[in-house]
């Protein structure tokens, strides 16, 4: 039975979501049917156990390639960053798919069949006798028999099979729990606020188990069952996503994001000498009743990156190639803002890169014994990376965001740039104090002998907790406010792209990893010197590569300050409250150009 539009609205509030979103087969839909908290719940819920698989690989991965496949330091950590950088990389190509082709719903699943591919595969890898090298008790991974290239090409092959599965679901998943809430409504609107708070702290939830648990079985039980796990909890995830289908709100795919920035550059590049007008209105606009009939936003035109304007001067010609609408343009300047960002985000993802393999590594050469036979497994400390973002995230939105509120009239307390700001802040910290606890462990080791021999040193492995602790903080700040700036920031028809930003940043601050390591390894052993990495950690000098990296952090926090003061936000909510007022009492409305603009 059709229902009608009066009784569609209730209260003034309309009950069709005004988003443009629709179910699967394209119809509109009724906001108390679909979206929301409820809808969420599958998405949050399969969030904890795809993290429990991804970091059920990752978090031990340094330690399987060093004592099963007996690879040296560099060689096993550099193998670890690429393949983590590739995973935060391919998010690009998955973005593309669903903006422009599939959607991010059925881009979703193909790409979870893949994963479960390179998860099942990664499985026999490490199970069956002949995909993987004898075992070996030398404690120099260079006296024991290497793997073979079969052995290799099998594990390497699912490990990045599984890379490409990730690129499609990791900018989608996030992307389609945003979506389920309505910006056209100052209710779910004010809900939003919250959304990637909570969604991180479902990923660290599965990431506390992976990093406890797992890793645990991994170094104590075995492999196959440290990596079948995962794999089955993989299963699990998908099919918990899959009972969730009925309650989704889908948002149709828009295009080639790629193809549509690229004709505002031609067509700007193509009139260079052509004159903007004075008054915006001269430029080449769609008429606004067709953003409308689409649930889109129109963008009025503003003077940042000003030569892009030249785009919708008209012409002669009506080429998409040569004409673009304002709408078009702005949303090609609002991806282009924000690289500044992403680039300045390279380093603290970097930095993150070291709790998965030198962190891990140091952990290996300290007493892990605790409550006389219990030995804790090394990569077990990233656990409380993981707990501390959770304590952190949870003061951080019950208590830091309602005190300085009252302060900032803020709906978030701070703005997302201050609060990356301050999870750069951390980094500094982290590898000031990473430096120093190294320094006092050489100097122990030393003491011992240990430079020579090798072995562990007379300390617990509990010294390492302040950086492992410190890391969490800085992700309370620094991740969340990224993840959800460059979805906030991103254009309505781009949101897939915008959401990949977070993951590129890791993908980059990951490869940025090898290539130190690789190059700082390289040059600190020229002219006979016994080089800052080595496979014995005893007579390398970590500490110093850490002191590196506080300065490197330094610098990049200062490049933050400089293109933060340039950044004009497209969606910061700094005045949400008044916005938030007066879309109630309008809320049967569609947001005006001039609001669409400000917001």
């Amino acid at each position: 039975m059709a229902i009608s539009a009066s009784s569609a609205t209730e209260n003034g509030r309309n009950e069709y979501t005004e988003d443009g979103t629709v179910d699967l087969k394209g119809n509109p839909i009724l906001r108390s049917k679909r979206g929301g908290w409820t809808a969420c719940s599958f998405v949050v819920v399969y969030e904890v156990f795809e993290r429990m698989a991804y970091y059920g690989i990752s978090s031990n991965l340094i330690i399987y390639l060093t004592n099963k496949l007996h690879q040296g330091t560099v060689k096993s950590a550099n193998n670890v960053t690429n393949w983590v950088g590739t995973v935060w990389m391919t998010p690009i190509l998955g973005a593309y798919v669903a903006d422009a082709l599939l959607g991010r719903y059925w881009t979703f699943l193909i790409a979870s069949a893949i994963y479960l591919m390179g998860m099942s595969l990664l499985t026999l890898a490490v199970s069956v006798n002949g995909l993987k090298p004898p075992h070996c008790v030398d404690k120099n991974p260079a006296n024991c028999e290497k793997a073979n290239t079969v052995q290799l090409a099998v594990f390497f092959g699912a490990l990045y099979t599984l890379a490409v599965g990730t690129g499609g679901t990791k900018p989608n998943i996030s992307t389609m729990g945003a979506d389920q809430f309505d910006e056209f409504d100052p209710k779910e609107k004010a809900q939003k606020l919250s959304f990637f708070n909570w969604w991180m702290f479902s990923i660290f939830l599965g990431t506390l188990f992976a990093n406890s648990v797992l890793v645990y079985i991994q170094d104590n039980v075995g492999w196959t069952l440290g990596y079948g796990l995962p794999t089955a909890g993989l299963a699990i995830s998908i099919i918990i996503f899959l009972a969730g289908t009925p309650f989704y709100r889908h948002k149709k795919p828009t295009g080639s994001p790629f193809t549509k920035m690229a004709k505002v550059i031609v067509a700007a590049l193509r009139k260079w000498r052509v004159t903007v007008p004075a008054d915006p209105k001269n430029l080449y606009e769609l008429d606004l009743q067709e953003y409308a009939n689409k649930g889109k936003y129109r963008i009025d035109s503003t003077p940042s990156l000003r030569f892009l304007n030249k785009a919708c001067v008209k012409t002669d010609s009506t080429s998409p190639w040569m004409l673009c609408p304002v709408t078009q343009v702005e949303e090609t300047k609002q991806i282009l803002r924000m690289i500044p960002i992403l680039i300045a985000t390279f380093v603290p993802s970097t930095m993150i890169a070291q709790v998965h393999t030198l962190f891990i590594k140091q952990g290996t050469t300290l007493n892990r014994h605790v409550f006389n036979n219990f030995k804790i497994p090394p990569a077990s400390l990233v656990g409380f990376v993981t707990l501390s973002m959770l304590i952190s995230v949870v003061i951080y939105d019950q208590f830091f965001v309602k005190i300085t509120r009252k302060r900032t009239k803020n709906p978030r307390g701070i703005s997302l740039l201050q609060r990356m700001g301050i999870g750069m802040v951390f980094h500094i910290v982290i590898m000031v104090v990473a430096s120093m606890t190294e320094r006092y462990r050489l100097k122990v080791a030393k003491d011992h002998g240990l430079d020579v021999t090798g072995g562990q040193a007379p300390l617990s492995i509990f010294i390492l907790l302040p950086q492992f602790i410190l890391m969490g903080t800085a992700d309370a700040f620094l991740e969340v406010a990224k993840i959800e700036f460059f979805y906030d920031q991103a254009p309505e028809s781009m949101k897939s792209l915008g959401t990949s930003y977070s993951m590129t940043t890791l993908g980059a601050g990951n490869f940025i990893s090898s290539f130190l390591l690789s190059t700082v390894s390289r040059v600190t052993k020229e002219n006979g010197h016994h080089g800052w990495i080595q496979n014995n950690l005893n007579a390398s000098h970590l500490d110093y590569y850490y002191a590196f990296f506080a300065i490197l952090n330094c610098f990049n926090f200062i490049f933050f300050l400089v293109v933060i003061k340039f950044y004009v936000y497209k969606a910061e909510v700094s005045d949400s409250l008044r916005l938030l007022k007066e879309e109630l009492g309008a809320s049967n409305h569609r947001v005006t150009d001039q609001e669409t603009a400000t917001i």
